[in-house]
């Protein structure tokens, strides 16, 4: 269905996200499809956004789609940003970017904590949005390598 799967998740309401990515060579699409709890693709749902270009998925705590992106992907210059989609019609809602020179690159994993705050890991960093307003907060954690493609958060 989806050549490079980058991430999935389930809305409140049963509805399933997928988001597909583009591979090393740049085959495949930057899409993401949504499935209403049948299964079936909800065709009223798209995303036509042409600076996507998809590596993780979540959902957000209002119910919208939340996407980590790199465009072009694995270009040295690429733009980094973290995206949001309405979830009833997936029209982009707003771009989350770090501040000019700061070195925000490679966004990976996504995930909400319990402070309400959106937290993406990132090439050598992991950083932090204030969700509620879509400042960026800076780097919350930094350790030279990292470049994970996940966060989870113990209590």
């Amino acid at each position: 269905m989806v050549p490079f799967p980058r991430g999935f998740a389930f809305g409140a309401d049963g509805t399933l996200y997928l988001a597909s990515g583009i591979g090393p060579a740049g085959e495949g699409d930057n899409t993401i499809l949504a499935f209403d709890p049948a299964r079936t693709i909800r065709p009223n749902w798209k995303v036509e956004d042409p600076e996507l270009s998809l590596l993780d998925l979540a959902i957000a705590p209002n119910g919208n789609v939340i996407v980590s992106s790199e465009h072009p992907f694995g270009d040295p210059d690429a733009v980094t940003t973290v995206r949001e989609y309405g979830r009833a019609d997936g029209k982009l809602v707003r771009v989350f970017a770090a501040d000019r020179g700061v070195g925000f690159r490679k966004p990976r994993g996504l995930r909400f904590g319990s402070d309400g705050k959106l937290y993406c890991v990132a090439r050598d960093e992991v950083v932090a949005f204030d969700f509620a307003t879509g400042k960026y907060l800076g780097a919350v954690v930094e350790l030279p390598g990292i470049n994970g493609q996940a966060l989870i958060f113990f209590g």
